[in-house]
């Protein structure tokens, strides 16, 4: 078996592990920006095995250079949505901020 193999690579910014629909950014983000240790990261996600967590990091370490860019590039579209949201809030975004509020202030009281 290949490396290569634990992996759908359904677009160039896209990577999954096989079988789920987990991304490689999701385990390397616990992995690198986490400090989570390969069990850790299994135990989070049920859907996953501690043999396609491993291959992950160690796909990671095989093309580091590469798997950085797309860790980079993902974290950064990551940010664009979330900014997006904070400035085109959905309507039950908007209720739960004003009954967060209302508690808040009935709290100050």
């Amino acid at each position: 078996m290949q490396l290569e193999d634990y992996f759908d690579f359904q677009r160039p910014d896209d990577i999954r592990v096989k079988g789920t629909r987990i991304g490689i950014e999701t385990i390397l983000y616990d992995f690198i920006h986490r400090a989570r240790t390969p069990e850790q990261i299994a135990q989070t996600y049920p859907s996953l095995n501690l043999e396609q967590v491993y291959a992950t990091i160690l796909y990671y370490l095989h093309n580091k250079e590469a798997v950085s860019n797309y860790i980079a590039d993902w974290l950064e579209w990551s940010h664009q949505q979330l900014k997006a949201q904070q400035l085109n809030p959905s309507p039950s975004a908007i209720r739960l901020r004003k009954l967060r509020a209302e508690r808040e202030a009935i709290e100050k009281g």
